[in-house]
């Protein structure tokens, strides 16, 4: 095997919280945006292997979609495996249904944020 590959691919390999250290109220604050959220509602409803990277956050500049699954890599919500030339992102459902049971399901469950409509106040 090359090891430059080896080096590459090691490079590209991101920190992901172990179970016992996500945070109810980082995930809680991760969840809390409007953003964020819809990306989570995105991969809820994804393939197994998860959504590519590029497929999320839809036409959010890319600093902004990486800085958005960052938060929520970090705070446990999701990982981001290197597949080939992409990253994939699933949900970590299983972990956090370990960690506090039922959150995950009660936030998807949640009607999603309605959009105010000044109109609406008149």
């Amino acid at each position: 095997m090359d090891d430059s590959q080896g080096g590459r691919s090691a490079r590209r390999d991101l920190p992901h919280p172990d179970v016992e250290e996500i945070d109810l109220t980082g995930v809680l604050a991760a969840l809390a945006d409007p953003a964020r959220l819809a990306i989570v509602r995105a991969v809820a409803q994804a393939p197994p292997h998860g959504l590519a990277c590029e497929a999320v956050g839809g036409a959010a500049a890319k600093s902004t979609r990486s800085h958005q699954l960052k938060v929520l890599r970090e705070a446990g919500v999701v990982r981001t495996t290197p597949t080939g030339r992409h990253r994939m992102v699933t949900l970590r459902s299983g972990d956090l249904e370990q960690r506090f049971p039922g959150l995950l399901r009660a936030v998807l469950a949640a009607d999603p944020p309605r959009a105010v409509d000044d109109a609406s106040h008149g």
